[in-house]
């Protein structure tokens, strides 16, 4: 976001499964955007659940998204949203046709790390973390 521009009335957080990344993203800017931001995620092909290794590193970080669920693009009213922010990196980035300030942040999408346990979770807290600066710089 450039000084010349206000910050975000309404915020939508999109990538492909909004099952890891868009909903870390979520739980961040629900705590770091100024009151009255309204925050949603949603994916384009929502998975069944939330990631369990999103929830718990959320949750180390003091974020409970238990209650969060994946849910389509449908869900969100889009006549709040102003800015629309879609986190992908290796697989096709979702497009959501409208007049939307947009910005993209490339994630991969830590729900496909494979590897042991400790390296999986590991992999989710640097995402976690990485998020959190963005959706920080945005609240700037």
């Amino acid at each position: 976001m450039t000084k010349n521009e206000t910050a975000p009335r309404g915020v939508l957080f999109l990538c492909v499964g909004n099952s890891a990344r868009s909903q870390m993203a979520e739980g961040w800017a629900r705590q770091l955007l100024p009151a009255g931001t309204k925050v949603w995620s949603a994916g384009t092909r929502p998975a069944p659940e939330v990631n369990p290794h999103a929830v718990q590193v959320m949750t180390e970080a003091g974020i409970d998204i238990t209650s969060h669920r994946p849910k389509p693009v449908e869900a969100v009213p889009l006549a709040e949203v102003d800015l629309v922010v879609t986190l992908c990196a290796e697989q096709e980035c979702p497009v959501l046709p409208g007049k939307f300030r947009r910005e993209h942040w490339e994630f991969p999408d830590p729900a496909g790390f494979s590897g042991a346990e400790l390296e999986v979770l590991e992999s989710f807290r640097r995402i976690r973390d990485e998020l959190k600066a963005c959706v920080a710089a945005l609240a700037e």
